[in-house]
């Protein structure tokens, strides 16, 4: 960090939130809320003069409430810049000043205000870290109510040689040095009720690193570890592990029930060992939660600013989980560390290398090259609805609804999925290399001969046309009539594509593309959903069997899903008769003239 604020390329705004994000790719604008420090870094020796008079004393945030702080103070000795800041919400404001008399160098200004200012930035690196989990959620464990319960995060500031107690490891309760301590693992981790269903990744080998510590300083302590099963997987991570045990460290296998505390303050643990299948209770001193991690609590915000994705655990998501671990599907942002998921120190460093790396390949050339696959207006059909710009994933298209000026698409911003084309009821959108005219042409041929006989499949480029290439690689059966015609996304389907393949005889047709959350263009094949869902309710009343139209969400690695679709495609294509399919033709071709 010290480099970084050194670095004569790198601006480190600190005490700073982003408020807005606009723009594309290399012309983001990034609007910045600059929080006052009431302290002019730039002067501030940070001698501490003025903590010393200050009579106001907090909780100190950086050594989790072991001790405490002054309402000015140093966040932490490493920080930067190496200055003081007032809380000022804490402050006891212009009554006191104490601290401004004590200030030599006259560095603190109770006067200064926020500041907001704009940046224009090419390429953005999501980074937003992470937050411990809240035990007290979890009161099972006692957190709340008995003071030798403590967190993981507390256990590793006691320990620290620069912590509250200058790293000796005393009970909270009577300030002695423990005889024994508990590690329970997977608190607010892999749990269906409380926490998150995901594995924290960092818990087991941060609790084994814990335990080799206890050992080195107190050999003779008794040290248990209570466990659902030890995952180091890492390098070099299984010999800790059985460094560990030959330490004489106790592995428990199974997580307590209970906790309660003993006169002396120690506490008793309830625990099923599986291993012996007995239910077992052991008496320690210090109790210490290995808790889990969770995604920051601005992740929602900035997934909403930028029009990111999330998965089903709260983290940001990837624009593909090999080839692209550390793009988002939004060009020109890059995720590093926990943001995009838990890991330890190691991977984390690594992913921000690769982002580093991959902005500026990006940036480097001075100019950005775009897929030729976008969207284009045509003016004179235009007739300023807006409903492009809504369905738009990437903000790539402005309307002015007022003015009823045509819309103008942004091409450095658009990502090609063509949800705009198929959702435009006015012929106003034309989406280069997939358009109607081209799309229609497809079905055309393919339904040329023995169209009764076909099963036509409309399916998206990444997920569900690359999950038919598997299942071919794969050596896997399926029917042998299915066509499929490629999009991009199953968000380019027009209603138009699927009325024009049942004018020409198709008994069946599928929309496939990716599962809803996981989509290579942000939401794009929500819209999808709803276009098929309102073509159902036509559907019925043209008096045409709504399930003739399926809608399957298939990814590129469901090879076999992908097979067993398509036969049960083909038995449903089996019960249309040719009969039904001459009255369908009969009445698109009386729709087409109304």
């Amino acid at each position: 960090m010290a480099d970084v604020g050194r670095h004569p390329n790198i601006t480190l705004h600190t005490m700073s939130e982003v408020v807005d994000i606009k723009g594309f790719v290399g012309n983001f604008n990034v609007r910045v809320l600059k929080k006052s420090r009431y302290v002019d870094e730039s002067e501030c020796t940070a001698c501490g003069e003025c903590a010393k008079v200050c009579p106001v004393v907090y909780p100190d945030e950086f050594n989790v409430g072991l001790s405490s702080r002054r309402a000015v103070y140093m966040p932490f000795p490493q920080a930067v810049p190496s200055s003081y800041a007032i809380n000022m919400n804490e402050c006891l404001g212009h009554g006191c000043s104490k601290c401004a008399d004590a200030c030599d160098k006259n560095c603190i200004h109770f006067h200064m205000s926020d500041e907001d200012f704009q940046v224009t930035v090419g390429s953005i690196i999501v980074a937003t870290g992470l937050e411990p989990y809240d035990p007290r959620e979890m009161d099972e464990y006692g957190y709340t109510r008995y003071e030798n319960v403590m967190t993981s995060l507390e256990f590793e500031r006691m320990v620290n040689a620069g912590g509250p107690t200058k790293g000796e490891l005393i009970c909270p309760k009577d300030r002695q040095k423990p005889r024994s301590v508990g590690f329970i693992q997977c608190v607010g981790s892999r749990s269906l009720q409380k926490g998150g269903e995901y594995c924290s990744n960092i818990c087991c080998m941060n609790t084994i690193k814990s335990t080799l510590v206890l050992k080195e300083h107190y050999p003779d302590m008794e040290i248990k570890v209570f466990y659902i099963d030890i995952r180091a997987f890492g390098k070099g991570f299984e010999d800790l592990y059985n460094r560990s045990r030959q330490l004489g460290v106790q592995y428990v296998r199974g997580l307590p029930g209970s906790i309660e505390e003993l006169e002396d303050g120690s506490v008793r643990v309830a625990v099923e060992n599986t291993s012996t299948g007995r239910i077992e209770y052991h008496d320690l001193n210090m109790m210490v939660l290995a808790l889990g991690i969770k995604p920051s609590s601005g992740t929602q915000r900035l997934q909403e600013m930028m029009g990111l994705q999330l998965t089903s655990d709260g983290f940001y998501l990837e624009a593909h989980p090999k080839l692209q671990p550390v793009d988002a599907a939004t060009r020109g942002i890059f995720y590093a560390g926990c943001a995009e998921g838990p890991k330890d120190i190691k991977e984390s460093v690594t992913q921000g290398s690769a982002a580093a790396v991959r902005a500026v390949r990006l940036m480097h050339r001075g100019v950005i090259t775009s897929e030729p696959i976008t969207s284009e207006i045509i003016a004179e059909h235009c007739v300023s609805c807006g409903k492009c710009a809504t369905v738009c994933p990437y903000n790539a298209i402005v309307v002015d609804t007022k003015k009823k000026t045509p819309a103008v698409v942004n091409t450095a911003a658009c990502s090609g999925c063509g949800t705009c084309a198929a959702e435009c009821k006015f012929g106003a959108i034309v989406m280069n290399h997939f358009t109607d005219e081209q799309i229609n042409s497809q079905t055309d041929i393919m339904l040329a001969e023995n169209a009764a006989d076909k099963i036509l499949t409309f399916a998206c480029n990444w997920c569900s046309y690359a999950g038919a290439d598997y299942a071919g690689v794969s050596r896997l059966q399926y029917p042998a009539n299915v066509r499929l015609i490629r999009t991009m996304c199953s968000g380019r389907v027009d209603e138009e594509f699927v009325w024009h393949a049942f004018e020409k005889g198709a008994p069946v047709v599928l929309v496939s593309g990716c599962h809803i959350g996981d989509c290579h263009y942000i939401d794009a094949n929500h819209w999808t959903e709803k276009r098929i869902v309102k073509m159902h309710k036509k559907m019925e009343k043209l008096g045409i069997r709504a399930e003739r139209l399926q809608l399957e969400w298939i990814s590129a690695a469901e090879g076999i899903r992908f097979a067993q679709v398509m036969k049960d495609m083909d038995k449903l294509r089996m019960g249309v008769s040719p009969g039904e399919i001459a009255e369908t033709i009969e009445i698109l071709k009386a729709r087409k003239k109304k």
